[in-house]
């Protein structure tokens, strides 16, 4: 997670903000760049946000977001 945040340009506190959901409404550079950094387009971020079934978000390498960032 440190690296994901640093190359994001957010401190590791301010992700595991938006990752726990106490930052409800990030600033949406803060997720394009988180987005940009783990390999997702904004239009797969938007369709997750959107989706009902709570599955996870998958990066562009087919790897869920929580597992990229745990690496």
């Amino acid at each position: 997670m440190l690296g994901t945040a640093l190359a994001a340009g957010v401190s590791p506190e301010t992700l595991r903000k938006i990752e726990s959901g106490r930052v409800a409404t990030p600033a949406f550079p803060t997720i394009a760049a988180i987005a940009d950094v783990l390999g997702l387009s904004l239009d797969t971020v938007w369709s997750e946000i959107n989706q009902s079934d709570g599955g996870p978000l998958l990066t562009g390498s087919g790897h869920a977001v929580g597992e990229r960032l745990a690496s």
